[in-house]
Parts: C-alpha cells; sequence; structure tokens
C-alpha cells in the first residue's frame, strides 16, 4: 500500500519527470542535476541489496560488497518484505530485461 500521506502534486511532477527519460545517458544528466554523486551511489547501493537479498545473501557479505550498514540493509529488506513492492517490480523488471539481451 502506497503511503498516501507521501504523495502531493510536487512529488507527482518530480516522478512524472522521471518517467520521461529515454535513456540511461538521460538518466545520468537528470540525476546529476538533480541528486548529489553520494546520493545516487547510496540509492544504487541499496538497490543492489535488495537485489542481493532477493538472492539469500547474508547481511556480512551484502555489507562488504555495498559498503552499506548493516541497519541500512535492514530497512531494504523490511521494505523488500513488508513494503510497497517498489523494489521487487523494479528487480523483477530489470530481470526480464537482461532476460531479453
Amino acid at each position: 500500500m502506497r503511503n498516501e500521506k507521501f504523495r502531493d502534486e510536487r512529488i507527482d511532477y518530480l516522478f512524472r519527470a522521471i518517467l520521461t527519460l529515454e535513456s540511461v545517458d538521460d538518466c545520468y544528466a537528470f540525476f546529476e542535476d538533480l541528486c548529489t554523486i553520494a546520493e545516487i551511489q547510496e540509492m544504487s547501493r541499496r538497490l543492489l541489496a535488495a537485489k542481493l537479498l532477493r538472492e539469500d545473501k547474508v547481511y556480512n557479505e551484502i555489507a562488504a560488497q555495498t559498503g552499506l550498514s548493516t541497519a541500512t540493509i535492514s530497512r531494504v529488506n523490511r521494505c523488500l518484505k513488508y513494503g510497497s513492492d517498489g523494489y521487487l517490480s523494479a528487480l523483477e523488471k530489470l530481470d526480464r530485461q537482461d532476460k531479453h539481451k
């Protein structure tokens, strides 16, 4: 279930802008302007942690591979189990893309 308290017109506008991006290069340009490099790297580490958790990797292995704290890995794991299925949906779509390459 999505958190409706979180939703507003400004965030909708941001997400609609993201949906207009057509390539990885478009994403690099947009996110480099929008976020700090550290923020982008953090988001990529969290997504990788979600992927590794789905592959049944252990926290210590994920921490070593991503540089994330076990507390952050635990938060990602809670999102995978009890969240809005955002990670799962993205990972499944990436899996389908990878199979078609």
